[in-house]
């Protein structure tokens, strides 16, 4: 088949969050996440219908509404889908999401469990994943069976951790479609993954390898996925050309790197609003700014960025109230317990550095617990520091889009774990994230680099950024899709 018919096919995208969800009085909200922003460009461009989870009670409502059918939506930011919601039952869904998703397959593809004194898996936690898990994959899974009747070599599209069963379902009643399934979030080694019972390690594996492509954003993903699908599964694995021999077929691994679209980042940075914030940061700011912008997240490793600037402050007296270090943080997952106690003690230690550290009329810290894309774009134009110190990440696309967007010639210190690192380390400053010290003296270079140095870095992370687009992330992929079903015709005719 060739690349234009590939592109062509009619494709089905699923993931658990949609490009929008429904408030009371119909209200339409654009969906959030890094995953939403990847996929909009994809699915406003294309012959797609979105299947994901319903996640309102207008959500359930407006699914009703429409007959548990496609219907075509327009979002605040003015992109136009097609879209379907699925409604699962309310207890699947909590025990789909706050039990086995987040937190048991977040924290074990972050490396986040302190496994001396946890997890513990019981039986609840089994009945989390018969009783919640596998009922939301098999409810997503029947909506994109049902949308793939009389189509064509359609194409579904799979998105993230929360639907790994989702193309074995899918699989089974439909031998014919292709499945690709691209995952966000980093892939961990294989001894992480032991921490699961071994049932449900395999029936995760064997969901996801009912894909004829995977998909990571970067290599050492790709690579991590390989090892594990041999040392945990036992399957024949060509490492060189990322190719799983599995139960009679070839499954395809790749790496796609995220890029994030420049232009309308660029155009975002011309907005009023963000003026208007800008005109605010330069009020508040002193000399130097230092920028960090997350999620507050355990995988952030914010509790760490901020020790390593108490520890800067207290060798580097030099700079004390020449400096501000905002942190936008958008509160995330406070109903898990570990995100709540952490959101806490974030607090807590910024009341601490603030306060060692601190004068009358100079705070340290400036901490805002919100959500607002102009203030943090409004900041991005101007940091001398970006701070990206994430223990495990993806991607992270504030990596990208800060120094795109910044008119300092703004260092970007940037963790060795990040997905972005691929890309973007030659240019950054590289940290091993859980070196505070190191942290540290790297915020010290970032400020004292010389100006030469600064703007050689500068340019060379918005050469990076700018290379490629999401359209080239989308097409890259559609390619391998048109060169997989060459490959395996030719396979089955030779055969």
């Amino acid at each position: 088949m060739s690349d234009q018919r590939t592109a062509a096919a009619p494709l089905i995208l699923v993931s658990n969050r949609g490009p929008v969800t429904f408030d009371p009085g119909d209200e339409v909200r654009r969906g959030s996440g890094g995953l939403v922003t990847a996929l909009t460009g994809l699915a406003s461009h294309r012959d797609a219908v979105w299947i994901a989870s319903a996640m309102t009670d207008e959500d359930v409502e407006m699914a009703a509404a429409h007959g548990d059918r496609p219907f075509t939506v327009r979002s605040p930011d003015g992109g136009e889908y097609r879209i379907r919601l699925v409604a699962s039952d309310a207890e699947a869904y909590e025990l789909f999401y706050s039990v086995v998703a987040n937190p048991m397959l977040w924290f074990i593809q972050h490396y986040l469990w302190d496994l001396s004194n946890a997890p513990d898996i019981r039986r609840e936690e089994m009945d989390a994943f018969d009783h919640g898990y596998r009922v939301v994959n098999e409810d997503l899974a029947r909506a994109v069976v049902d949308e793939l009747e009389g189509l064509d070599a359609p194409v579904v599209m799979v998105h993230d951790y929360h639907l790994y069963l989702v193309p074995a379902f899918v699989r089974r009643a439909r031998p014919d479609v292709f499945l690709h399934h691209f995952i966000h979030i980093p892939w961990t080694q294989s001894d992480s993954w032991r921490v699961l019972p071994k049932r449900l390690r395999e029936e995760i594996y064997s969901g996801i390898l009912a894909n004829d492509i995977v998909g990571f954003h970067t290599r050492s993903y790709r690579d991590n996925f390989l090892q594990c699908c041999r040392d945990l599964m036992g399957y024949e694995i060509d490492f060189v050309e990322g190719v799983v021999h599995c139960d009679g077929r070839n499954v395809w691994v790749r790496s796609y790197p995220l890029p994030i679209d420049y232009e309308a980042t660029r155009a975002l940075a011309r907005r009023e609003r963000v003026a208007e914030f800008e005109k605010e940061l330069g009020q508040r700011r002193r000399e130097h700014l230092i920028l960090r912008v997350d999620r507050a997240d355990l995988s952030k490793n914010v509790l760490r960025g901020f020790t390593a600037f108490d520890i800067f402050l207290e060798q580097h007296p030099e700079f004390r109230e020449r400096i501000t270090f905002v942190a936008q943080l958008m509160p995330s997952r406070t109903d898990v317990p570990e995100y709540a106690e952490y959101l806490d003690r974030i607090e807590a230690l910024v009341a601490v550095v603030n306060h060692r550290h601190g004068t009358p009329d100079w705070m340290p810290i400036q901490l805002k617990l919100r959500d607002d894309l102009d203030e943090a774009v409004a900041a991005y134009k101007h940091y001398d520091v970006l701070l990206v110190n994430a223990m495990f990440d993806g991607m992270n696309l504030v990596a990208k889009e800060g120094p795109l967007i910044n008119e300092h010639d703004g260092v970007s210190i940037l963790s060795e774990n990040t997905g972005a690192h691929e890309e973007l380390g030659e240019f950054a400053l590289s940290v091993n994230p859980f070196d505070v010290q190191e942290l540290a003296d790297a915020i010290n270079s970032a400020l004292t680099l010389a100006p030469e140095n600064r703007a050689r870095r500068s340019e060379g992370l918005k050469r990076i950024v700018t290379r490629r687009d999401p359209g080239d992330w989308i097409d890259e992929q559609v390619a391998d899709i048109g060169r997989k079903r060459e490959a395996d015709r030719e396979a089955a005719t030779a055969g």
